[in-house]
């Protein structure tokens, strides 16, 4: 099974966001079935186990992606320890949304 490169994935969100603002059953579709909508513009499927998600913005001025829920006091998450290791990032998300972690930036 091929990999998606990040220029494929990211060209492949902007066909499904593209199609999403012209066919409105494309867009129910993209809302209940991430996969199949994606199939109908790429036909290299995700990759296994990756999990996607599209949300309807309608009539939200800003919709912001909350970060994953914090593990149980007292104890650091995987990448909270290499961060602490590897001696921190400026972006924990790598830059994937305008508004992550605190962080106010434009991307």
């Amino acid at each position: 099974m091929a990999e998606w490169t990040r220029e494929e994935a990211n060209r492949t969100i902007n066909d499904v966001a593209k199609r999403a603002t012209k066919d409105a059953a494309f867009r129910g579709l993209a809302l209940k079935d991430p996969v199949a909508a994606i199939a109908k513009v790429n036909p290299t499927p995700i990759p296994t186990g990756f999990k996607i998600r599209f949300v309807d913005n309608a009539g939200a001025n800003l919709t912001i992606v909350l970060p994953d829920a914090a593990p149980a006091e007292g104890e650091l998450s995987d990448s909270q320890l290499e961060e602490v290791a590897g001696g921190g990032t400026a972006s924990r998300c790598g830059g994937s949304c305008v508004v992550s972690c605190g962080i106010s930036s434009v991307v």
